[in-house]
């Protein structure tokens, strides 16, 4: 791997998630060698960098590059993914008299999902390091974005989704040339094909945190929403956690901005709140410390196909983050996520994904049990467009 002067990124290492191992960032990895636990991505955040020096780039998430892992610019697979717009919910603080309430609306990405960010990283590296193919368990975001820059890189594709994943998800992928193997189960047991189907290790697996980069194409939102909220952030965040990379992401951002400079010893770093469904809620479980971890957490479907994660890698990374921000975990049932559709729609003319209307309804339940305050800046993550989902709520309005 040529790791000479003209790199555009920063990147030193990758370290292991619990022990701190540090493994090479110029050679393939997946899980670490010595805790078979995710790396996350280390940078020298040391050398003069100014925000003001990416005032002018162009409005997606490669604006960041030095903070990012590719190397090399002609390795960058993109179709224009991130700088998504962070709405005003003007209507709904008004009718809850909310001070400020904002919405990040990842379904606006190409692909129609936050997972534009983590697998146009993912490919880029796999570009960079010459991999001829990649596999993916999904529920359904991850496999069409997959599917999608897989494409654009020239790349073979194989996503492994349950078979009850609406139809429009599996369509998408057939459109983009992808291999699609349909599994009874949820995206465990998906992981578990993958894992069958590739047992010469010919293809990438770029499942949830179980590669380095996807993590790092996820952070690209937390530095979006300090630079769109002028280098200031909310004081709370409320992000539809299934896998975990988005949430651990934005949480990994603020901490490299603060290692810049970038935000000021007055910025509050924000309360993290995780939401998840009533119907496959392990991190709540484990939170709450109703279990001791979720590797034995048995969860069902739900309409919002992305937080069907019954065992996430993650699962530690994301409950540091809870605890290092005084966040907190909650869960919503299917019906109270219809309610939410509902109302967006209605008063802020959104169709959001059921993972977006799960985070409304959680902050309201929140505002109630007096955990959020009226008073405070909200900011709730959309991770994707309702569209998908119309088999899934299909005559609910």
């Amino acid at each position: 791997m040529d790791t000479t002067i003209d790199q555009i990124s920063r990147i030193e290492q990758l370290n292991c998630s619990k022990c701190g191992k540090a493994h090479s960032a110029f050679e393939p990895q997946t899980l670490s060698a010595c805790c078979s636990l995710p790396l996350a991505a280390e940078y020298d955040l040391k050398r003069s960098f100014k925000k003001e020096d990416i005032l002018h780039r162009e409005a997606t998430m490669w604006r960041y590059r030095e903070l990012l892992p590719v190397l090399h610019e002609e390795n960058i697979v993109s179709l224009g993914e991130g700088f998504t717009p962070i709405l005003h919910l003007n209507n709904l603080s008004a009718k809850y008299k909310l001070h400020q309430l904002l919405l990040k609306d990842e379904g606006q990405n190409p692909t129609g999902s936050f997972k534009a960010r983590g697998l146009s990283m993912a490919i880029s590296k796999a570009k960079e390091f010459g991999v001829e193919g990649c596999i993916v368990p999904t529920a359904g975001n991850a496999g069409v974005a997959m599917a999608a820059y897989c494409a654009k890189a020239g790349m073979r594709a194989v996503v492994v989704m349950p078979r009850h994943t609406p139809d429009s998800f599996k369509e998408e992928c057939y459109w983009y040339g992808a291999e699609v193997v349909l599994v009874d189960g949820l995206i465990n047991d998906c992981a578990a094909k993958a894992k069958e189907l590739n047992t010469d290790g010919r293809l990438l697996d770029v499942s949830t945190l179980k590669e380095p980069y996807r993590l790092e194409g996820k952070k690209t939102m937390g530095y979006e929403i300090a630079e769109q909220l002028q280098w200031s952030l909310p004081d709370v965040i409320l992000y539809p956690a299934g896998g975990g990379t988005g949430l651990i992401g934005i949480w990994k951002a603020f901490k490299e901005m603060q290692q810049l400079g970038w935000l000021s010893k007055e910025v509050k770093l924000p309360r993290m709140i995780a939401v998840q469904a009533a119907n496959c809620q392990p991190l709540v479980e484990t939170y709450f410390q109703r279990q001791a971890n979720a590797q034995q957490y048995l969860g069902k479907a739900t309409i919002a196909n992305g937080l069907a994660v019954p065992r996430p890698i993650g699962e530690q990374m994301m409950l540091q983050v809870l605890h290092e921000s005084k966040g907190t975990a909650v869960g919503i049932t299917d019906a109270e996520m219809i309610q939410g559709l509902q109302e967006i729609g209605r008063h802020e003319g959104l169709f959001v994904a059921p993972e977006g209307a799960a985070v409304w309804i959680a902050a309201k339940k929140l505002l109630q049990k007096g955990v959020l305050s009226a008073a405070d800046s909200i900011l709730l993550l959309n991770t994707g467009s309702g569209q998908k989902y119309m088999a899934n709520v299909a005559g609910q309005y």
